[in-house]
């Protein structure tokens, strides 16, 4: 594993390698990078980094819960691997305190394939029923009104509504990936997202031209991400070492990825496999 600090400096402006930083809104951010050379050690120490942040939000505190916000796809299997399938880790995942939330929803039932809460329960919380005593102790899970999924625009504005309104004030955590566009939770680079990109007053919104299927989603905006205590992005593959690239050391400040370093600056910590961080510079 190789640690390393990212600096940007300004909002479109960036320079590498800093000797040191401190977070000044806007102005000097650092986020953090780590790489891992096998994938094992990359989901344990991820694993690590989420207890970490569970037992800072539970710390002191009986009633505490850990409001936590996670994306789909590939994040599915890490977090299985990383907390249900860790014999180091499980034990001490506190369960019935999480709150999970997802970062977008696609609008589709919840056995489509698509998605991300029917993915999530069959990759990670039905094997977590079968950890014994944790049957009747498992997570809260807030999924989107399933009911008002097909329903047309106004149905999809309300489950948009809705879903905001069971949001908490903050997340301790939010767990983003970032696809070979540079696009995180639903929001995609380019001027017809910029209804999405640039919401800051609103928590959720329906994205209605998802340029990957299905087209009809819900998504949490920047605003959302600004107000997280901590965020982490996962990152893995050699499909995405170009875009890393883009990210991380050109900070192309069109890429919704980039946007969230800026924001969120130095509560923000990369994740990424040798392959995806293939580009970017070992001292760097």
């Amino acid at each position: 594993m190789r640690k390393t600090n990212l600096r940007c400096i300004g909002k479109f402006g960036c320079m590498r390698c800093p000797s040191s930083s401190k977070h000044i809104d806007l102005k000097r951010i650092m986020v953090k990078l780590e790489r891992f050379s096998e994938e094992k050690a990359l989901v344990h120490e991820f694993g690590k980094y989420i207890l970490e942040k569970q037992d800072s939000a539970l710390a002191d505190n009986a009633d505490a819960v850990f409001n936590i916000a996670i994306s789909g796809g590939s994040m599915n299997q890490a977090l299985y691997e990383g907390l249900v399938n860790d014999k180091d880790i499980f034990p001490h995942i506190k369960w019935p305190q999480w709150r999970i939330f997802f970062c977008d929803e696609r609008l589709v039932p919840f056995e489509d394939p698509q998605s991300n809460y029917g993915q999530f329960k069959k990759i990670v919380l039905d094997p977590l029923v079968h950890q014994g005593d944790q049957l009747n102790l498992g997570p809260t899970v807030y999924t989107i009104n399933e009911s008002l999924i097909g329903g047309g625009e106004t149905a999809n504005k309300k489950i948009a509504e809705e879903y905001a309104s069971l949001l908490p004030a903050s997340f301790d955590l939010i767990l983003l990936g970032c696809g070979d566009d540079g696009h995180t939770c639903s929001l995609f680079p380019g001027v017809e997202y910029n209804y999405l990109v640039e919401e800051m007053a609103r928590k959720v919104l329906w994205c209605y031209n998802s340029p990957k299927p299905p087209k009809d989603r819900i998504t949490f905006t920047l605003a959302v991400v600004a107000d997280a205590k901590n965020v982490a992005f996962l990152v893995k593959g050699p499909s995405k070492k170009a875009i890393m690239h883009d990210v991380l050391i050109v900070k192309n400040s069109e890429l919704p990825s980039v946007l969230v370093n800026e924001i969120v600056g130095a509560k923000v910590t990369w994740f990424l496999d040798d392959t995806a961080g293939a580009l970017i510079p070992q001292n760097c």
